[in-house]
């Protein structure tokens, strides 16, 4: 079983989120909040439950949220102010490494103005603060094994504090820096750790991003598994051997399965001849699918997973940008038929995700471009951090060799797993992963997927941008950054005027659409996502009329 490597606990206000991802950033490994869990779990803020439901309520969801996160997170968590007033997560957090990090009543006026979005500290906040504090700050020295003050001190100097009072204590994990190491001193680079799901009915896992990761495959697969299966594309045909032969090598049954290049993959026919593969193997449901390639490859080996005896395992090794950020995070998993892309798939997430950054080394130069359609469509719709770092240098971005090249995948792949987390099957948030993607979905098709995908969302995008602003939804600035930052890193801005007509009618079969009503990702302002619904076609024709050429 797994277990944190740090439990933070504390007041609301403290800065155990801050300082909990900066912990993870130094330790390399991942962040959890039991409070955010809660919140994507129920769909609604922590505020709105004890409205709602009353604090009683809340605390039972509160008590399960930190049993399952205590079981199943291995990096640094953060549970919520009033976690250890429960006497059973106290009990559990016993064996734990437990850092209660304190600040008086001054410090916390300062840092959260102990207003009433806080639900326990809505009528006379400061005398409230201060009977809290009365209550539990015996039950905070009960529980950590460790106490380290904030008052006075940035976030990064309590969590370096945090590591110098854990030191003796924490075994580093093979390849990550020790805790009394600041990341500038570390020989290794850093793994990135992000979690995804755990809340919305899926099993959790991880996407792992960094160099030198293959090491971590073994694990993944697991001990029950007797054979291995590793599906990659023809292109890729030297390192599905290598990946073989090592899996071999580690007294697996391992089978190198060869499917096509790019959206040639994605076909019934080419998921019945993997099917046959695995049965000619004695492919059972303990043993694992490995997908290694672009986008194309790890939607059909994991549609191949989902389907073969009902879903077994599957890990995903993206090769690409638009692999690493979009297609091998959230579990979609789809091929594509005559009629349309990815319409027959499952949801079927992977057991983790490897993103060796020094794959994309050798990608050519146009499709990691065109990867970066996913990353700058998660800055739009969530993190426009994203557009600032490739607005400062649009050259740098263009290649794996950017400063800024590890920070824009994780941050896109933060944005994905944030919502897939919540919105496991497309029920509703999940939803605006796809902007851009209807008309992007409509130009492939009708380039019978000769196109790259990321070319084809670029444009969607811009056309999505026009749409919103002549909706009277999106404001002229944000629109006109569309046209910007797509054209800086070399993303097409147009399309056939004259294919509007059969655009319109490939819409029309779109994922989204409910019946004969054309629905639509747009944005009512930076990272602010929604859908429109029926709009006017005579509004839709113009907005293609920036579009089309």
């Amino acid at each position: 079983m797994s277990a944190p490597v740090v439990v933070l606990i504390g007041p609301m206000g403290v800065g155990k989120s801050t300082v909990g991802r900066l912990l993870a950033d130094r330790l390399g490994t991942g962040y959890r909040d039991t409070d955010e869990d809660i919140v994507t779990a129920q769909g609604r803020s922590v505020a709105d439950i004890f409205v709602d439901e009353g604090e009683a309520a809340f605390r039972a969801l509160e008590k399960e949220a930190v049993r399952t996160a205590l079981a199943g997170h291995r990096g640094v968590l953060a549970l919520g102010g009033g976690a250890v007033l429960d006497a059973d997560t106290r009990a559990r957090l016993a064996g734990h490494h437990v850092v209660y990090l304190s600040m008086d009543v001054e410090e916390a006026v300062k840092r959260t103005g102990l207003n009433a979005a806080r639900p326990l500290l809505a009528v006379n906040p400061r005398k409230q603060w201060r009977e809290l504090m009365e209550a539990r700050r015996g039950l905070y020295e009960e529980a950590a094994s460790v106490t380290v003050a904030t008052d006075g001190r940035t976030p990064e100097d309590v969590a370096q504090a945090v590591l110098d009072a854990l030191a003796p204590h924490i075994a580093p994990t093979a390849g990550e820096p020790s805790p009394q190491t600041r990341p500038e001193d570390a020989v290794a680079d850093p793994v990135t750790r992000i979690a995804v799901g755990g809340s919305a009915g899926s099993e959790p896992y991880e996407v792992l991003v960094g160099h030198q990761l293959l090491g971590e495959l073994g694990t993944l697969i697991g001990t029950a598994a007797q054979r291995v299966a590793v599906i990659h594309p023809e292109a890729l045909a030297e390192t599905g051997e290598a990946l073989r032969a090592d899996l071999a090598g580690q007294g697996y049954e391992a089978v190198a399965i060869q499917v096509p290049n790019a959206e040639e993959a994605k076909t019934a026919e080419v998921a019945a001849y993997c099917w046959k593969a695995l049965g000619q193997s004695g492919f059972t449901r303990t043993d694992v699918l490995v997908g290694v390639g672009g986008g194309a490859t790890t939607d059909l080996a994991g549609f191949v997973a989902a389907t073969w005896l009902r879903g077994v395992r599957w890990i995903a090794i993206p090769t690409t940008v638009l692999a690493m950020v979009d297609a091998a995070v959230g579990g979609k998993t789809g091929i594509n038929t005559a009629e349309g892309k990815n319409l027959v798939g499952s949801f079927h997430p992977p057991a983790g995700v490897l993103c060796d950054l020094a794959a994309l080394e050798s990608l050519p130069v146009n499709d990691y471009v065109s990867g970066l359609a996913e990353v700058i469509k998660a800055g739009f719709i969530a993190d426009p951090v994203i557009l600032d770092l490739i607005e400062a240098d649009p050259d740098a971005a263009r290649t794996p060799a950017g400063p800024h090249t590890a920070e824009l995948i994780v941050r896109s792949i933060r944005v994905k797993a944030d919502v897939v987390s919540s919105d496991l099957k497309e029920a509703g948030r999940r939803e605006i992963l796809n902007y851009g993607h209807t008309l992007g979905h409509a130009i492939e098709k009708n380039e019978r997927y000769k196109w790259r995908h990321g070319a084809a969302v670029a444009i969607g995008m811009h056309f999505a941008a026009e749409l919103g602003r002549l909706a009277g939804r999106l404001d002229d600035a944000t629109a006109d950054r569309h046209r910007s930052v797509l054209e800086s890193v070399g993303l097409p801005l147009h399309y056939r005027h004259d294919q509007w007509p059969r655009l319109l009618e490939n819409m029309k079969v779109d994922k989204k659409s409910r019946g004969d009503l054309l629905r639509f990702v747009v944005l009512d302002g930076l990272a602010k996502p929604a859908v429109l619904e029926g709009p006017d076609p005579a509004v839709l024709l113009a907005a293609y009329g920036e579009v089309g050429e």
